[in-house]
């Protein structure tokens, strides 16, 4: 099997990355204030919101748009 995903721009690209690009893009204030979520404008941290991101497909998906979005 290949690995290869023609036409996603995301392939290869972790949700780490995506999260860590989009926090020095915005910061973290700006980024709450784009996404609203708890683990944006609350205590912020990127391992928090991995651990939310990973089981809220909702909220990891408007973060993958915004990344797209940016790029």
């Amino acid at each position: 099997m290949s690995d290869q995903q023609p036409g996603n721009p995301l392939h290869g690209v972790t949700l780490e990355r995506i999260l860590e690009e989009l926090v020095v893009d915005y910061g973290w204030a700006e980024l709450g204030r784009l996404i609203d979520i708890r683990c944006f404008n609350n205590d912020p941290s990127i391992k928090s919101s991995l651990k939310f991101l990973r089981k809220t497909p909702w909220a990891r998906k408007q973060v993958e748009e915004l990344y797209l979005y940016e790029k």
